[in-house]
């Protein structure tokens, strides 16, 4: 085994950092009078892993000084009164951004959902005009998971521009967009970017040609040893929650990489927890900020 030369990108720190840079700013909004930034979460069911992002992202809220409203429904609201409630947020003045937190039941057309909001509300960044947007470098909310590690990747200094980055996964609500950001002409991007999927068939030579992998599969400790290079910057976006004996919940939360092989060989590594999750919260409540500020859309 190598020494031990990697460098934690922790997110919890950046997170606090940020947290207390936006508390400043809305403390000074506050001093002159202004208005102070009104997130709203829509919470549909009793589904474990949304009832804890929605209340840290109450939490959260309270700590920077926004107001928050959460509104719960239970898991056999219509559709019809899940789409009056968006219309009625995108319509009350005092409500900068909602969002409303996915997975939902089944029976609701969550793509319908979600075209529903306002995309000048729509500080999750799942809106096609948002989307849309990003893809063609135009001002726009980013969806918080991406814009985190774009955030991570810059504070830390990580350098892109002309890397190979790999993203594995190819979802809409990180690999896409991930892939995106990575390749537009600003910093952190400017790289050549392959996306693997379950369907990639030279995904282990992809990666042990990459200097930045970006692991958003949902498929426990994925990434081994033997599929990174000396130097790489590893992303691991994973958090399944998996049955622990050491832990008083009785479950661990596992990221999509295998850590203890993977870090030795790593320049820069995200643990799991404390590295993506807190960067996607953080990241809301900045697209919150920005749209209390009107700074994307007036």
């Amino acid at each position: 085994m190598e020494d031990n030369r990697y460098q934690l990108l922790d997110g919890k720190a950046v997170s606090a950092q940020m947290k207390k840079e936006m508390a400043e700013e809305v403390a000074q909004i506050k001093a002159a009078g202004g208005k102070i930034p009104h997130l709203a979460a829509v919470l549909v069911g009793h589904d474990g892993g949304s009832e804890t992002y929605v209340a840290s992202k109450v939490k959260t809220c309270e700590e920077i000084g926004f107001k928050s409203t959460l509104i719960r429904y239970e898991d056999d609201v219509t559709e019809e009164e899940l789409l009056r409630k968006v219309d009625e947020l995108n319509n009350d003045a005092d409500i900068d951004g909602f969002i409303v937190q996915l997975p939902l039941p089944k029976h609701i057309s969550e793509q319908k959902i979600i075209e529903a909001i306002d995309y000048r509300k729509d500080v999750d960044g799942f809106h096609p005009i948002n989307v849309g947007r990003m893809s063609i470098g135009l001002p726009c909310f980013v969806s918080a998971t991406p814009a985190g590690i774009l955030e991570l990747l810059k504070r830390y200094e990580i350098e892109t521009s002309g890397k190979h980055c790999v993203v594995l996964g190819r979802s809409n609500i990180v690999g896409k967009p991930m892939a995106t950001l990575m390749m537009q002409k600003a910093y952190p991007g400017n790289c050549t970017v392959t996306v693997c999927h379950s369907r990639s068939k030279n995904l282990k030579e992809m990666c042990l040609s990459a200097d930045i992998i970006i692991v958003a599969l949902g498929v426990p400790e994925f990434l081994k040893g033997d599929m990174v290079k000396e130097g790489a910057v590893i992303v691991d976006v994973g958090t399944t929650r998996m049955p622990s004996s050491v832990t008083k919940s009785g479950y661990k939360l596992t990221g999509d990489v295998k850590f203890d092989e993977v870090a030795p060989k790593c320049s820069y590594i995200t643990p799991v927890p404390g590295g993506v999750g807190p960067m996607t919260i953080i990241s809301l409540m900045r697209n919150t900020l920005l749209a209390g500020k009107k700074a994307i859309y007036k």
